[in-house]
């Protein structure tokens, strides 16, 4: 059982907004329900354009960063770029590099493998950089708690400048000769959803601009666009019109990796977040999961479109190789789960399972079962590498912090975590973690909530409110989907099931008007309810346009429904 819950509008408002704007009452509530509720945030949201980002220099450090770049690109020093290995970092790497090679700098990168160098800066790499001759390093995406890294740096020569999104440690930030990020203290930055991608595109800019060339900062958006969207990020304030001018700019990109990467993932025409959420980014990601990201960087740079589609061909193996690892150690995990009924928190582990796809897993884990839920791969010292995903209401690093000293070591924030733990410490996190949940969670916690927009009438469904709908793209974090319900709709037959996992429910209303309904593993979530023809039901759903062989046509992408006879 899954709870519906639905924001109430004031009727009088919608109108009002509705006849201002001149949108439809439907658009006027989302708007509202959204918070954009006057007639200025309304227009405002509904038309982002890239006078909405906001100025480079309000970010604290920026101009100390900007000053000593341009003084290493002058003297011809050589400076290396740092970027994290998931999208953000790697797409942050490309913009950063593009910018100072336009600007005549004479660069490198390093982007460390996730399993033999781990997350952030390492010494190792810093002491072969410092051999090379490297005397300038920016991180993208990492850096902002990587204290001791960055003082070796200090010490033996070599500036760095940390460019990061992520949250600094309660003891400040590393010693750094500056430091970019909207989130660190005293940084008055007006939006600090920024994605590590973002901030490199403010340095980007304010050094493109110091040198006369600020005309080429919107050809930026691209891959920026990429970068935020697979970060998660929320798609609100400056980070909307980031994402909407580089979606629309998407589609007549010249990089010759642009262009493949789009090409191997069906992305041809119209982009989405969408398209970006669920094929661009596992292809990118999957790089960095199951073996190096370089191969990112290396893709986006490309000097021939034979090489960028080799590149891409070989993310694009890469992801068919992920997902099913990923399957199989899903499934593993789930068979781990045991007396759910008594715990809170879900603590699953595996002798080897790849540690590149174990956040997904428990990403999976935590949905299905609606628990926060931790997967650990144990390796053959009996060394435990953990990945943590949250649910709704529940602070994953508060609950962690409760039981500190069984770790290794662990980070994290509220819906995501990592950690390194003895087997032996296991079953005392589990304990300990479950103890925890159970203090913060109602009964009603542990229901899935889907959060709906409006009910609306059957007669109200066509392509026309799809269409109407992209007036609120890009969809994302912090402006998601519109989620309808809609009563009084019958089955017509049998469920077609697709793939042996997958439903397509033909549906009419009471008038005869015919409905296409897809509902995506809806074999396993349907278990228990009798679909059976003439049931009548209520259905929580997305709409979307689906067009297949040339004809496009009205579909219904169920989230939930309510047998109501």
């Amino acid at each position: 059982m899954k709870r519906w819950t639905l924001k109430e509008v004031d009727q009088t408002e919608i109108k009002k907004l509705s006849e201002t704007i001149n949108v439809s009452p439907l658009i006027a509530r989302l708007l509202i329900a959204r918070g954009y509720d006057t007639e200025e945030k309304a227009l405002k949201f509904l038309n982002p354009k890239y006078e909405d980002l906001h100025e480079p220099n309000l970010l604290k450090g920026m101009e100390t960063a900007v000053a000593r770049i341009l003084k290493a690109i002058d003297a011809k020093e050589k400076i290396l770029i740092w970027g994290d290995y998931d999208v953000d970092g790697t797409t942050g790497t490309v913009v950063l590099r593009k910018a100072l090679e336009i600007l005549g700098g004479e660069t490198g990168f390093h982007v460390p493998h996730r399993f033999k160098e781990g997350y952030g800066i390492n010494i190792p790499a810093l002491e072969q950089a410092k051999k090379d001759g490297f005397t300038l390093v920016i991180s993208v995406d990492c850096g902002i708690t990587s204290f001791e890294p960055v003082a070796w740096a200090k010490e033996n020569g070599i500036d760095f400048i940390v460019t990061d999104h992520h949250l600094a440690k309660e003891e400040g930030n590393p010693d750094a000769f500056a430091v970019v990020n909207p989130n660190q203290a005293g940084c008055e930055y007006p939006d600090k959803n920024l994605a590590g991608v973002g901030v490199a595109f403010k340095v980007a800019h304010a050094l493109l601009r110091e040198r006369g060339k600020e005309h080429l900062v919107p050809y930026f958006l691209k891959v920026v666009a990429i970068g935020t969207i697979a970060d998660v990020m929320k798609l609100t304030g400056e980070n909307r019109a980031i994402v909407a001018i580089g979606l629309a700019d998407l589609p007549k990109a010249k990089n010759f990796g642009l262009k493949a990467l789009m090409e191997v993932s069906d992305c041809r025409e119209e982009m989405t977040s969408y398209h970006i959420g669920f094929r661009i980014a596992p292809r990118i990601n999957a790089a960095g999961r199951m073996d190096a990201a370089k191969h990112v960087v290396d893709l986006l740079e490309a000097d021939s479109y034979r090489r960028a589609r080799e590149l891409a061909e070989y993310l694009n193996n890469k992801n068919i190789e992920r997902q099913k690892v990923q399957k199989d150690i899903t499934e593993l995990a789930l068979l781990e789960t045991k007396d759910l009924a008594n715990n809170k928190f879900v603590v699953v582990t595996g002798k080897g399972w790849h540690r590149g796809v174990i956040g997904l897993a428990a990403s999976r884990v935590a949905e299905k079962l609606h628990r926060p839920t931790i997967v650990i791969s144990i390796d053959d010292e009996g060394m435990g590498h953990g990945s943590a995903r949250s649910i709704a209401n529940y602070h994953l690093l508060e609950g962690l912090d409760t039981c500190a000293d069984v770790f290794e070591q662990y980070g994290g924030h509220a819906a995501a975590a990592g950690m390194k733990i003895q087997l032996e410490n296991v079953d005392v996190l589990r304990e300990k973690m479950n103890e925890h949940a159970a203090n913060i969670f109602s009964a009603e916690d542990l229901i899935p909530e889907i959060k709906i927009d409006a009910e609306i009438l059957s007669s109200e469904l066509d392509l026309e409110l799809v269409e109407a709908l992209k007036q609120l793209e890009p969809f994302g974090m912090g402006n998601p989907k519109p989620v309808f319900v809609t009563d009084k709709l019958f089955l017509q037959g049998e469920p077609w099931i697709m793939k042996e996992k997958h439903l397509k429910l033909p549906l009419s209303d009471e008038e005869g008007r015919k409905f296409e309904a897809v509902w995506w593993d809806g074999v396993e979530k349907s278990a228990g309810q009798t679909l059976k023809p003439q049931t009548s039901i209520e259905l929580a759903y997305t709409a979307e346009a689906n067009t297949w062989q040339g004809n496009t046509r009205l579909q219904l992408v169920v989230r939930d429904l309510r047998i109501t006879m």
